[in-house]
C-alpha cells in the first residue's frame, strides 16, 4: 500500500459528502454531563452491531454450543475484540478525514483499480444482503408458512420502509434498529435462563483451551471468526460516524468526537458479544448431542421437541426464535441497503435519486437469490446452502477492506495527530493477516466439503 497516490484529482473534486441527505444532521450537545452527551452521540453503532448478531453469525454460534460445548466462548470474545478495533478506526478515519472508507479507497487508487475494487466490494454487499434477506424469508416462512419465494420479495420491499425512515432523520432510524436488537438480546436471554446453562462452564471457556485446535474444533472457530468481521461494517461506520454535527474550528470537539464515538461503539459491540455469547450458550445447552442441526428450520423445529430440549419444548418457544430471526434479518437488511448506496456514491461517484439508489442495491442482492430459487428450487435447505456460500465469498472479500483502513488511518497524511498508535498498527496488521489466513483456510473447507 505504500505507493497509494492520489490519481485521478477530478473524480476527488467531484466527490460529495458520504450519505449528504444525513449527514452532519444530528445535533449533538456543546455541554452538559457525560450521560446527556453519550446520548447524543449513541445510534451509529447499534447499525454496526446488527452486522455481528446478523443470521450469519446464527448457525455458527448455535452449532459450536451444540457440537463442543462451551469450548468456544473464547472465540466469540476475541472476534468481538478484534471488531472494537477495526470498528472504531473505521469510525475515525470519517470523522477525521471527512470521508467514508469507499470514497478513500477510490480517490487514493488510479482508475483501474479503484473499479476493480469497487468490483469486489459490490459483490460483498451483494452476498451480505443475500444472507440478510434469506435468513428473514426463512423466519416469515417459519413463523406464517409463507413460500420462501415470498418471503424474499417481501423482505426486499423493506427497501420502501427505509426510505420513509430516511425522510423522518436518521435518529429514527437508530432508533427503530436499537429496539430490534433488544428485541434479540431479550427473547436470548429468556430462552438461556430456561435452559439452565453451566454459566460456570461458560465463564470458563472465556479463556481460550488447547482444544479448539484440534480439526473439527478449529474449523468450527474459523467460522465463527469468518462470520462475525464482514467487509461492509466497515464502510458503514466510516460513513455514519459523520451524521453528527461537529465544529471543526476546534481540536477539543474532534477530540470529543472521537471519545464518544468510541463508547457508543463498544458499549454497542459488547451487546453484540452477549448476543452471540447467548447464542452459544443455548446451543450448548439445548442441543448439545444433536450437532446434526444445520439449519435454522432445524432448530426451529427442534425447539418444539421435547425429546431433543426436554420440558420447555413449546410453539411459543420456536416461535420466539422465529421473531428473533425476523428481528435480526430485518435489521441486517436496513443496514446492508445504507452501505450499498455508500459503496455506490464512494467508489463510483453515482449521484443517483436516493429511492434508484435503494432499487437497484436491492435488485443486486436479489437476483442470484431468486437465479439460485429457480435452479436448485425454492426449499430450506438450498437458501441454507447458498447462505452458507455468501458468507465464504465475504471471508474472500474481507482482505481488501481491512488493510486499506489500517494503512489509512495509521498515516498522518490522512490523519494527522488522530493517526493510530504504532503499538495498535502492529496489532492491527497482525490481526488482519491473522484473519486473512484463517478465511483462506476456511475458504479451502468449504470447497472441498462442497465438491
Amino acid at each position: 500500500m505504500s505507493d497509494i497516490s492520489v490519481k485521478d484529482p477530478a473524480l476527488e473534486a467531484n466527490a460529495g459528502p458520504s450519505l449528504a441527505e444525513i449527514n452532519g444532521t444530528v445535533e449533538v450537545p456543546q455541554s452538559g454531563g457525560f450521560l446527556r452527551k453519550l446520548m447524543a452521540w449513541s445510534g451509529p453503532g447499534a447499525l454496526v452491531a446488527v452486522g455481528y448478531m446478523d443470521p450469519g453469525n446464527w448457525i455458527t454460534s448455535i452449532v459450536g454450543g451444540a457440537k463442543y460445548h462451551y469450548l468456544l466462548m473464547s472465540v466469540v470474545l476475541i472476534s468481538s475484540l478484534i471488531a472494537m478495533m477495526l470498528q472504531f478506526m473505521a469510525a475515525k478515519l470519517g470523522i477525521v478525514a471527512q470521508k467514508d472508507l469507499a470514497q478513500m479507497i477510490r480517490d487514493s487508487t488510479n482508475r483501474t483499480t479503484g473499479w476493480i475494487l469497487w468490483f469486489v466490494t459490490e459483490l460483498a454487499i451483494m452476498a451480505t444482503d443475500m444472507a440478510e434477506v434469506i435468513g428473514a424469508a426463512i423466519a416469515i416462512n417459519l413463523l406464517f408458512g409463507f413460500p420462501l419465494i415470498w418471503g424474499v420479495l417481501i423482505t426486499s420491499a423493506d427497501v420502501l420502509l427505509l426510505l420513509l425512515l430516511m425522510k423522518l432523520g436518521f435518529r429514527k432510524i437508530e432508533a427503530i434498529v436499537a429496539t430490534l436488537i433488544l428485541v434479540i438480546l431479550v427473547i436470548f436471554l429468556y430462552m438461556a435462563v430456561l435452559a439452565k446453562p453451566d454459566m460456570g462452564q461458560a465463564t470458563v471457556n472465556l479463556l481460550p483451551h488447547s482444544d479448539i485446535l484440534k480439526s473439527g474444533q478449529l474449523t468450527l472457530a474459523l467460522g465463527i471468526v469468518g462470520a462475525t468481521v464482514m467487509p461492509h461494517n466497515l464502510y458503514l461506520h466510516s460513513s455514519i460516524s459523520q451524521t453528527r454535527k461537529i465544529d471543526r474550528s476546534k481540536p477539543s470537539r474532534i477530540r470529543e468526537a472521537l471519545k464518544f464515538t468510541a463508547w457508543d461503539s463498544n458499549i454497542q459491540l459488547t451487546g453484540a458479544f452477549v448476543v452471540n455469547a447467548l447464542l452459544l450458550i443455548v446451543g450448548a445447552a439445548l442441543f448439545f448431542g444433536h450437532s446434526d442441526m444445520q439449519a435454522f428450520g432445524d432448530l426451529y423445529r427442534a425447539l418444539n421437541n421435547n425429546q431433543i430440549v426436554g420440558a420447555i419444548a413449546s410453539p411459543f418457544l420456536s416461535m420466539l426464535f422465529a421473531v428473533a430471526l425476523l428481528a435480526s434479518g430485518q435489521n441486517s437488511t436496513i443496514t446492508g441497503t445504507l452501505t450499498g448506496q455508500i459503496i455506490m456514491e464512494g467508489f463510483a461517484h453515482l449521484q443517483l435519486p436516493m429511492w434508484v439508489q435503494r432499487v437497484v442495491t436491492r435488485g443486486l442482492a436479489l437476483v442470484p437469490i431468486i437465479i439460485f430459487a429457480l435452479i436448485f428450487g425454492a426449499t430450506e435447505g438450498a437458501l441454507d446452502n447458498l447462505l452458507v456460500y455468501s458468507q465464504v465469498f465475504l471471508s474472500v472479500a474481507l482482505p481488501f477492506s481491512m488493510f486499506p483502513l489500517i494503512y489509512f488511518t495509521s498515516r498522518s497524511k490522512f490523519m494527522g495527530e488522530y493517526k493510530n498508535a504504532t503499538w495498535m498498527t502492529a496489532i492491527a496488521y497482525v490481526v488482519a493477516t491473522a484473519l486473512t489466513v484463517l478465511n483462506f483456510q476456511l475458504i479451502v473447507q468449504t470447497v472441498a466439503m462442497i465438491f
